[in-house]
């Protein structure tokens, strides 16, 4: 018989947030998993072998489970790194790490077969490998490649524009540039979330105006979309290669090459807000059930 078990979570408030956690904390219950919210391991302190978030020892819990994007500081990814060593999480530190660099994220998933936008990665000093790919590629993105909801997304259209990005690089002393070829495609692309291995769901996000950014926070605009088996099938491949528990694949169709390409594997991807569920997003407790199955698994005693 297994002992009663304690996990740990700390999930985003905003757009419903809260309400989901007391739904995954509900199901916990009845689990008999016992589930203290609300850890912030920004709040935390590390002593003597353990982490301690008030007077509980977070290092002594059956699991933590992470989804918060926003408020992430690097004190709490630098306890997460150590808390993961000795308690299991969702998702793991590697594959948080991983998913959070864009580079790394391409790297290993071109290295595994999976189709991506072609990109280059060169040092700050060397501007003239730059210069020679917006030539052959014509167009291009740079990417911040800790960067997310689209934020600092830079599309370079020309050697000239990209004379005039340079100063503004530098001065943000940054150590490398990372770019990738701009993709002809129709201004939409897929979210798809996989929770462990399993198909959760897929809504499309159509860029505003003129602008070719997706990204909601980027003015972007979600609507419901299927999924095709094919992107279903890059998806699943994409979050296990990133070896992420929960993952949302953001992908599109490469008008060109005909192909479906994995632009981004996001390890926190969010829940439906209430506004959009009322659009007929509805796979919110789908995902729930998932997380709940996932973390009885993974927090059960050898």
């Amino acid at each position: 018989m297994s002992k009663n078990r304690t996990i740990g979570m700390w999930l985003y408030t905003n757009g419903g947030g809260d309400k989901i956690a007391k739904k995954i904390i509900k199901k916990l219950k009845q689990r008999d998993i016992k589930v203290i919210n609300d850890i912030k391991l920004h709040d935390c302190v590390s002593k003597n072998g353990h982490i301690l978030y008030k007077d509980l020892k977070v290092d002594q819990l059956d699991l933590f489970f992470s989804y918060n994007a926003g408020e992430q500081t690097q004190y709490q990814t630098y306890l997460y790194q150590a808390l993961n060593r000795v308690v299991p999480m969702i998702n793991s530190y590697d594959s948080f790490a991983l998913t959070e660099d864009k580079f790394q994220t391409s790297f290993v998933l071109r290295n595994a077969g999976i189709p991506t936008a072609d990109y280059k990665l060169c040092h700050r000093d060397n501007t003239q490998a730059l210069k020679e790919i917006i030539k052959k590629w014509d167009k291009m993105v740079y990417k911040p490649t800790d960067g997310w909801g689209g934020v600092g997304l830079t599309k370079i259209e020309s050697e000239a524009s990209l004379d005039m990005l340079m100063p503004f690089l530098n001065h943000m002393d940054l150590r490398y540039f990372y770019v990738e070829k701009f993709i002809k495609y129709d201004n939409t692309d897929f979210r798809i979330d996989i929770v462990d291995g399993k198909f959760v769901s897929c809504y499309g996000r159509k860029a505003s105006g003129n602008d070719w950014r997706t990204n909601v926070t980027s003015g972007g605009s979600v609507f419901l979309r299927e999924a095709p088996s094919e992107a279903i099938k890059i998806a699943k491949k994409a979050c296990k290669i990133c070896g992420v528990d929960i993952g949302g694949v953001d992908i599109i169709y490469d008008i060109e090459k005909e192909q479906y390409i994995v632009l981004e594997v996001n390890g926190i991807p969010a829940f439906a807000t209430p506004e959009q569920e009322k659009l007929g997003l509805d796979f919110n407790n789908k995902k729930i059930d998932l997380i709940v199955d996932l973390i009885d698994k993974k927090s059960r005693s050898v």
